[in-house]
């Protein structure tokens, strides 16, 4: 029971993780990374944003980033006063948890991006993966698939996957059931909120501790070079690499992924006295 002990000398502030999915992705791509924590005694929290995972909404009538993160917001909204949490997300839950992060900077101890849009103020996840090389590009726009619920003349509303792609670009590491969990379970990612520009300050996002988990082998998704180029433009605190992992380390490496997270968890306050 010694782990027990040793989470108690961190203080409350470590204790809780909240889990933010990427675009298509919802809160059940996370079920291993949840048992895990949850075995080293963490409380854990993964969110389904609106139009994602059990949400009923139609991901087409998604029209700005605070619609789609509004989830997350309400869950900041219920915590005690005084309660923090360690906030992490992947891919584009990183410019979700990011907004979050400006809102509420008070309740959240340290934040963990996972080959996630960690976004410059003013900047948005379609200007940064319009900086991709290439290569990477033509295979990214094989995968995609624009949905025009108000038709073609007007802009995408939400953008799908060719499903036939899906283990090539996000699982060419992971299990077979995962696979097939994610090809039944991924929804469309909401077209506006990808294209809106994310505002933060200095004052509130960046006043959070960040940190930054790099996928390094086979991520197309977000390939390293673009990772590379969102650590530089925006430094965290400290970078974690995660070896033998694709775009979903949940699947593919989620033993090494706890393992991070643990060990960023007990990453000990600077606190000035």
């Amino acid at each position: 029971m010694e782990w027990k002990q040793e989470l108690k000398v961190e203080g409350a502030e470590t204790k809780r993780f909240v889990l933010v999915h990427g675009g298509g992705f919802g809160a059940w791509c996370w079920y291993k990374t949840i048992t895990l924590l949850e075995k080293h005694g963490f409380q854990v929290d993964a969110v389904d944003l609106t139009g994602s995972g059990v949400s009923s909404f139609d991901t087409n009538n998604i029209t700005s980033l605070a619609q789609y993160v509004k989830p997350l917001l309400h869950f900041f909204d219920t915590l005690k006063p005084t309660e923090k949490v360690i906030l992490v997300g992947h891919d584009f839950g990183g410019a979700c948890m990011s907004y979050a992060m400006e809102m509420f900077p008070s309740k959240i101890s340290k934040a963990v991006f996972i080959s996630a849009a960690m976004l410059a103020n003013a900047q948005s996840t379609l200007d940064l993966f319009n900086q991709q090389s290439e290569s990477n590009y033509d295979l990214m726009e094989q995968v995609h698939l624009f949905l025009y619920a108000n038709g073609k003349k007007s802009p995408p509303t939400a953008v799908d996957f060719d499903r036939s792609l899906l283990k090539e670009f996000f699982f060419n590491q992971s299990p077979p059931k995962d696979i097939a969990l994610a090809s039944v379970s991924m929804r469309p990612i909401p077209f506006a909120p990808v294209v809106e520009k994310l505002h933060v300050s200095e004052k509130n996002y960046g006043s959070i501790r960040r940190f930054y988990i790099k996928t390094m082998e086979d991520d197309y998704a977000v390939p390293v070079s673009l990772q590379d180029t969102m650590i530089k433009s925006n430094p965290p605190e400290q970078v974690f690499q995660l070896k033998g992992s694709d775009h979903a380390p949940f699947f593919s490496r989620p033993q090494s992924l706890n393992r991070i997270l643990v060990e960023i968890s007990q990453i000990p306050s600077k606190k000035s006295s």
